[in-house]
């Protein structure tokens, strides 16, 4: 045989040519990688690169490869497959606006059954975030819930943060004031992927929530303001924090595009936002396409409302969903959040895991 590539003539992966040294760093025996972690147990950068495919048969679900220097081994075809097809478990985002249900679960249930958590954290990267009912009102329970997800991000608030009405606060969040739509500490590198806000009291006036899909705001600029689209996807502003011990800056775009041109992360918060100094004529586009973006995600077609009870969580995707509430008089009764934050790579880690 000693072919240098091969194409399959049937099954999953007919038609697809297959490259000796690209199959060759994907066998899967105990031989060469780690049964545990799956690491390879050798440099794949000095395999030898005129090797060839000198037998190869099909095996259930498994190619079985002999190449030229006699090493013979096996490749799981499914994972190959999806490896080439780019296919993941985390499912698709789905656009919402604010007629859409709330995604609401019950913390009683979501570790009763695994599947119940596999529910959560579907719903939650479809839709950029979830509300669990039902956990105890206590402090640090957003802690207790949060590391079951993944391990807590600590920033200079510490490992999680209260979210209180209180005299000289570094942070508005931290007054009876509105907050309109915004993105969480835009100023860090990274950003916070997820954060967890936790209702340990809320018998104040006002003080109510609300979410805003930053990718539906993005795609209705796209499809009906294109010239604001366009400059707001292709411009760094600054954002910045001050407090007495660290100044925090991060250049970002409001909406950034992966390779692909596909949304990938919202990052809006227009009290800490820094325009660059652009020309004349671009920076007056771009005021009026930052107002425009203003407005879509504080207008009623994008943002779902929901008061946050006691022992409530709104666990809600950073990058991605925007987040507010109405002021609150605090004369009237307490208000008291909690929050943290987790990042991407645990929970998608989690999701993975529990669905093998």
């Amino acid at each position: 045989m000693s072919k240098k590539t091969v194409t399959l003539e049937e099954g999953k992966l007919k038609g697809i040519k297959l490259h000796s040294l690209w199959l060759r760093e994907r066998l899967i025996g105990k031989d060469f990688v780690d049964q545990n972690n799956l690491q390879r147990l050798y440099e794949p950068s000095l395999i030898d690169q005129t090797l060839f495919i000198e037998d190869l048969i099909v095996e259930d679900k498994f190619l079985n490869i002999t190449f030229t220097d006699g090493v013979n081994g096996k490749i799981n075809i499914d994972e190959i497959y999806d490896e080439i097809n780019f296919i993941d478990c985390i499912p698709a985002k789905k656009i919402w606006e604010k007629n859409d249900k709330i995604q609401v679960f019950d913390n009683n249930k979501i570790y009763q059954d695994k599947n119940n958590l596999i529910e959560m954290l579907k719903s939650f990267y479809e839709y950029g975030y979830v509300i669990i009912e039902n956990t105890k009102a206590e402090e640090n329970e957003v802690i207790n819930f949060a590391e079951k997800l993944g391990p807590i991000r600590t920033t200079n608030w510490g490992k999680l943060f209260n979210v209180v009405s209180k005299p000289n606060p570094n942070d508005l969040a931290y007054t009876a004031l509105e907050l309109k739509s915004h993105s969480d500490n835009p100023y860090r590198k990274p950003v916070p992927g997820i954060q967890l806000l936790h209702c340990i009291a809320n018998e104040s006036t006002g003080g109510d929530s609300s979410l805003v899909d930053g990718f539906s705001v993005a795609e209705y600029l796209k499809l009906n303001h294109r010239d604001f689209y366009e400059i707001i996807t292709q411009t760094n502003v600054n954002f910045k924090f001050t407090d007495v011990d660290v100044i925090l800056e991060n250049r970002s775009k409001l909406i950034e595009l992966d390779t692909d041109g596909n949304f990938k992360q919202i990052t809006f918060s227009g009290r800490l936002d820094y325009v660059p100094l652009l020309n004349d004529k671009n920076l007056e586009i771009f005021y009026k396409a930052r107002k425009c973006m203003y407005e879509l995600c504080n207008s009623d077609q994008f943002k779902i409302k929901f008061r946050l009870s006691k022992g409530m969580i709104a666990m809600f995707d950073n990058l991605r969903t925007l987040h507010g509430r109405t002021k609150f008089d605090p004369n009237t009764g307490f208000r008291h959040l909690q929050g943290c934050y987790i990042d991407h790579d645990a929970t998608e880690g989690k999701l993975r895991r529990l669905l093998k």
